[in-house]
């Protein structure tokens, strides 16, 4: 645990035996104690559910066989072709309305002659 070994820790003890005294020492382990499972607690729960955010993002793609992307390229490729005929069939519209425009504006000679 944090690199210290066996030498080190009996050290540390005794300084915080001098520091802190024999009567308070106790309660200061248990406070620390609590301090550090809580800490491990909630670093287990970040780990937990940044793991599952994780799996969340991968299950759709790995859900994808190599058949349903070609079927989903598939569907893109007509979805655009059927918006391109339809932006041909509005300009097509646009053309004939132009068109009658122009003739009621610029009449022909035919349309000049009276039935008789």
């Amino acid at each position: 645990m944090f690199g210290i070994g066996f030498p080190e820790m009996i050290i540390i003890l005794i300084v915080a035996l001098l520091v802190v005294g024999p009567s308070k020492l106790p309660e200061l382990a248990r406070t620390l104690g609590k301090a550090f499972t809580e800490f491990r607690r909630m670093a287990d729960e970040v780990k937990e559910t940044f793991d599952e955010e994780v799996m969340k993002e991968e299950t759709p793609k790995a859900a994808e066989t190599p058949g349903e992307t070609k079927a989903n390229e598939k569907k893109q490729d007509e979805a655009k072709q059927e918006e391109a005929k339809q932006e041909e069939a509005k300009q097509e519209e646009a053309k004939q309305e132009e068109a009658k425009k122009d003739e009621t504006a610029f009449p022909s000679k035919d349309n000049d002659k009276k039935p008789t």
